[in-house]
C-alpha cells in the first residue's frame, strides 16, 4: 500500500512520544514492503526532502505569516502540508490511505481526503479532555472540537489503549466499533548497545548509591510533583540513593524551589534536555524508572524503560495500568498518591529478588506484545479492513494497473457499441436491399406468370378457330371431290375455287 502519514513532528523534532511513534510505526511499515510518505515539519537544517531509510520524509515551512498565536500557527502549518500533498500526488498518484496523527493535522488531512476522495484514518494519543482534566477555556474548547471532527471525517479511528478506546468514545462520541486499539511499540534492539556503563553511571551517582530515573516534560498531567513530594520518604527507606529527573518543562523552576525547600538538593539532579542516547544509557544503569502520571494515554516511556532492563513503578492509570502487571512485571502505585509511590520505589530499591523479577517479566512483555514488527501487522490488518469496506464506492483507491484495466475496459465496451450501431445500419441497409431485390423479383416473375397464361389462353384460342376452319375445309373437299367424282365439273371446279379462296384466307388469318 501507498500510505500517507502526517504528523507535525519527526525525528529529529521531537516535542512528545509523538514523533518516535510515527518514526518507529512508518519504518516498520516501509520493511514490510509499503510505500510511507511522512509530511511533517521543518526542523533546523534537516533536509526539506528525505529518504530515511525507505521512508520519504517531506518537510514543510509554515506560512510565513507573523504571529504568536499557536492556533494560526497549525493553520498555516496545515496549508503548507496540503500544498506538499497535492504536488506529490499530481505528480506521482493518489495514496491509498490518509494517516492522520492527532488534531494538528486535521484541517490538512480532512481537506485532501475529500479533494481527492481518498479514505482516513487517524490515531488520537491524546485528547484535550484528557491533558487538562476538563475543557475549561476557549482554546481548549476549539482543540476538543477539531478532535471531534477529525475522528468523525476518518473511517477508522486508532486508540493506543482501551483506556482511551473509551475515552474517545466518551468524549469525542465516536463510534466503538470504529475505533481499534493498536497500542505503541518499542524498538527492543535500540538498548543492545556496548557501553562503558561505570564510567558513565559515575556521572551521576557514586558506586554504593542507587538511581531512581524520571524523564518527561514537567507538565502537571506527567505528575513529577509527586515524585519529588516522595523523595523523602524514598530516601528515609534507602538513602544511598539518587534521583535523576530527566527532561524540561513550566513545572521545572517550581521543582528545583522544592526540592532546595525540603533540603535534599544534593540527592536530586536535575539534567534538563537529555538526548535519547544518554536517556538510553541511564535506563541502562537506573534501579528504577518512575512515571507517575495522573494522565497518560499509553506510557510508551515505561516500554522503553522495561525493554532497557530497568525495573519499572507507574500509577495505576491510562495506558500504564494496562501495560504494568503488579509485581509481575513492574509495581503500580495509587494515582496522585507520593505516599504510594514512596512505598514502592523503596520495595524496587530494598528487595533485589523482587526487582529483577519484574525486570525478566517486563523484557518478557515488551518481546512478545509491543515490537514494533507486531504494531505494524495490527495497522495493516486496520488499513485493510479499510479497503475491504470501501471497495465499490467513491472511496475506492485503485492501483495504477487496475486504472488502467478499466480505461482499456471502457474503451472497449465504447468501441464495441460503436462497432455494434455501425454494424447494426449495415446490416439493415443489406436487408433492406435483399428485401427489395427479392419483391423485384417476385414482382417480376407474378408478372411474366400472368402474360405467360394470357398468351397460352390466346394461343389456344387461336389454335381452337383453326382446327375448326380445318375441318370445315376438309368437309368442303370432300363435297368437291365427291361432285368431281360424280362429273359435275363445273361445279366441282367453281366449288374447288372457292374451296382454295376459303384456305388463303385461313393461312392469312
Amino acid at each position: 500500500m501507498k500510505i500517507l502519514m502526517i504528523s507535525w513532528e519527526y525525528p529529529p523534532k521531537n516535542v512528545g512520544g509523538l514523533s518516535n511513534h510515527v518514526y518507529y510505526l512508518s519504518q516498520a511499515l516501509s520493511k514490510k514492503g509499503h510505500e510511507i510518505h511522512v509530511i511533517t515539519c521543518e526542523e533546523g537544517t534537516s533536509p526539506e526532502e528525505q529518504n530515511d531509510n525507505g521512508v520519504f520524509v517531506h518537510r514543510v515551512s509554515p506560512y510565513k505569516i507573523d504571529t504568536n498565536d499557536f492556533i494560526k500557527w497549525v493553520m498555516q502549518l496545515n496549508f503548507s502540508i496540503i500544498e506538499k500533498a497535492s504536488s506529490l500526488i499530481t505528480k506521482f498518484g493518489k495514496f491509498d490511505l490518509i494517516h492522520a496523527h492527532d488534531w494538528l493535522s486535521a484541517f490538512s488531512a480532512k481537506n485532501l481526503k475529500w479533494s481527492f476522495k481518498i479514505p482516513m484514518v487517524c490515531t488520537i494519543h491524546a485528547t484535550e479532555y484528557g491533558r487538562n482534566g476538563g475543557i475549561k477555556t476557549d482554546m481548549q474548547k476549539y482543540i476538543s472540537s477539531t478532535e471531534w471532527m477529525l475522528t468523525y471525517e476518518s473511517w477508522k479511528v486508532v486508540a493506543c489503549s482501551n483506556y482511551m478506546r473509551q475515552q474517545i468514545s466518551d468524549i469525542l462520541q465516536s463510534p466503538w466499533n470504529k475505533i481499534w486499539v493498536i497500542p505503541n511499540g518499542v524498538n527492543t534492539e535500540k538498548f543492545n548497545f556496548d557501553f562503558d556503563w561505570i564510567n558513565f553511571r559515575r556521572r551521576f551517582a557514586s558506586d554504593n548509591e542507587k538511581i531512581v530515573f524520571y524523564v518527561g516534560r514537567h507538565v502537571f498531567e506527567k505528575g513529577i510533583h509527586l515524585l519529588i513530594e516522595a523523595c523523602p520518604r524514598i530516601l528515609q527507606s534507602y538513602n544511598d540513593t539518587k534521583i535523576i529527573i530527566g527532561g524540561t518543562g513550566p513545572m521545572t523552576e517550581e521543582l528545583k524551589d522544592r526540592v532546595q525547600q525540603m533540603g535534599i538538593g544534593s540527592k536530586v539532579i536535575f539534567t534538563g534536555y537529555i538526548s535519547d542516547e544518554d536517556r538510553d544509557k541511564i535506563y541502562r544503569v537506573a534501579n528504577a524508572a518512575v512515571f507517575p502520571s495522573l494522565y497518560e494515554p499509553f506510557g510508551i516511556v515505561a516500554l522503553e524503560a522495561m525493554a532497557a532492563g530497568c525495573p519499572v513503578v507507574v500509577s495505576e492509570t491510562g495506558g500504564l495500568g494496562e501495560i504494568v502487571q503488579h509485581e509481575i512485571n513492574g509495581l503500580k502505585a495509587i494515582t496522585a498518591s507520593s505516599e504510594s509511590l514512596a512505598i514502592n520505589v523503596s520495595r524496587l530499591l530494598l528487595d533485589e529478588g523482587l526487582s529483577n523479577y519484574v525486570k525478566e517479566n517486563g523484557l518478557k512483555t515488551v518481546h512478545e506484545k509491543y515490537s514494533w514488527d507486531k504494531i505494524a501487522d495490527l495497522t495493516i490488518n486496520m488499513y485493510s479492513q479499510v479497503q475491504k469496506e470501501t471497495k465499490g464506492s467513491q472511496w475506492e483507491v485503485k492501483s495504477e494497473d487496475k486504472v488502467k484495466n478499466d480505461i482499456i475496459k471502457n474503451l472497449t465496451e465504447e468501441l464495441r457499441d460503436k462497432v455494434k450501431e455501425k454494424l447494426k445500419f449495415e446490416l439493415k441497409d443489406k436487408v433492406e436491399k435483399k428485401l427489395e431485390e427479392e419483391l423485384k423479383e417476385k414482382v417480376e416473375k407474378s408478372l411474366m406468370d400472368r402474360l405467360k397464361n394470357k398468351i397460352t389462353d390466346k394461343t389456344k384460342d387461336i389454335v381452337g378457330d383453326a382446327v375448326d376452319i380445318k375441318d370445315k375445309i376438309t368437309s368442303q373437299t370432300i363435297e368437291v371431290l365427291e361432285e368431281v367424282k360424280n362429273s359435275k365439273t363445273v361445279e366441282s371446279v367453281q366449288k374447288l375455287k372457292n374451296s382454295n379462296m376459303i384456305k388463303n384466307k385461313t393461312k392469312k388469318s
